[in-house]
């Protein structure tokens, strides 16, 4: 497997996360670009990079960090090797690590085709199912008809989550207690889905009351090699957000913890999975 030497990296997002990698270049001697919006252009992670390249006029700041050609054209007018995407935005974007690789750049990230696969949670959950992998019981993508959307909701039984395919971040997440908050709410977070991913993709799972929010951390090389580095409880959050992450999750026996870690395992050997990430569980 043929390796590219990496020099200069642009970082595909803004903020502290594009500082972090931008901080993480430099200490491997590498150099970093920054990307902004017109709104960003005072923002700090503009001036740690290297250098700094505006994306444009005429887009709101979210849709400013999706524009997938202009990014491209930036990374090679600079001479970039590789481009980071951070997290959100592109970062889940199969589209974005295809046209990376077309262009000749590294996409420091999951290849496009594991994306597709676990980047789209139905499919995720798909790919699980035929892993052996217990998930749970959740409609497929919702379809447009009212009728249809209240047939699927109440076989899945309330109360219910609403959430986006594509990305994080809870965008697009809600919670459905009864039907008559059912459509008003898929409408709601099917807008939402569409303006921070670029898809209105959702659909509906069982909402598990006083749930424990885990995760499980992952390596794997491209030779086939994949491991866990155990787990860490992520249940306290604001706004969908994680606010704090402790590791081990002690309400965790034994048993539980090897059982969360080796369906991770599974997954990500099922999705041929490259790379540094988590599994949420």
């Amino acid at each position: 497997m043929q390796v590219k030497t990496i020099r200069k990296i642009l970082v595909a997002n803004r903020g502290e996360i594009a500082i972090r990698v931008m901080r993480a270049a430099s200490e491997l001697d590498i150099r970093s670009v920054a990307v902004y919006a017109h709104e960003d252009r005072f923002s700090l992670h503009r001036f740690k990079a290297d250098e700094s390249y505006f994306l444009g006029e005429g887009e709101t700041p979210v849709k400013s960090y999706l524009n997938i050609k202009k990014i491209i054209d930036i990374a090679l007018m600079c001479g970039a090797d590789a481009v980071h995407p951070g997290y959100g935005f592109l970062s889940e974007s199969p589209e974005f690590a295809d046209a990376c690789g077309l262009a000749g750049l590294v996409f420091i990230g999951p290849s496009a085709e594991t994306m597709r696969q676990l980047g789209n949670k139905i499919q995720a959950r798909e790919l699980a199912e035929s892993s052996a992998v217990e998930v749970m019981p959740a409609t497929g993508s919702l379809p447009i008809e009212r009728e249809k959307v209240s047939v699927l909701a109440e076989k899945i039984g309330y109360p219910l989550m609403l959430k986006a395919s594509w990305g994080g971040g809870g965008r697009g997440m809600r919670v459905i207690e009864s039907e008559s908050e059912l459509h008003e709410t898929v409408e709601t977070g099917r807008r939402e889905a569409l303006a921070a991913f670029d898809n209105d993709e959702i659909y509906l799972e069982k909402l598990v009351l006083r749930a424990r929010h885990v995760e499980v951390q992952i390596l794997a090389d491209g030779q086939g090699n994949t491991v866990h580095l155990f787990e860490r409880d992520c249940t306290v959050q604001r706004r969908n957000q994680k606010v704090v992450e402790r590791a081990p999750a002690l309400y965790l026996s034994d048993k539980e913890r090897e059982n969360i870690c080796l369906s991770a395992i599974k997954v990500c050997e099922a999705a041929g999975y490259k790379n540094a990430g988590t599994v949420e569980c």
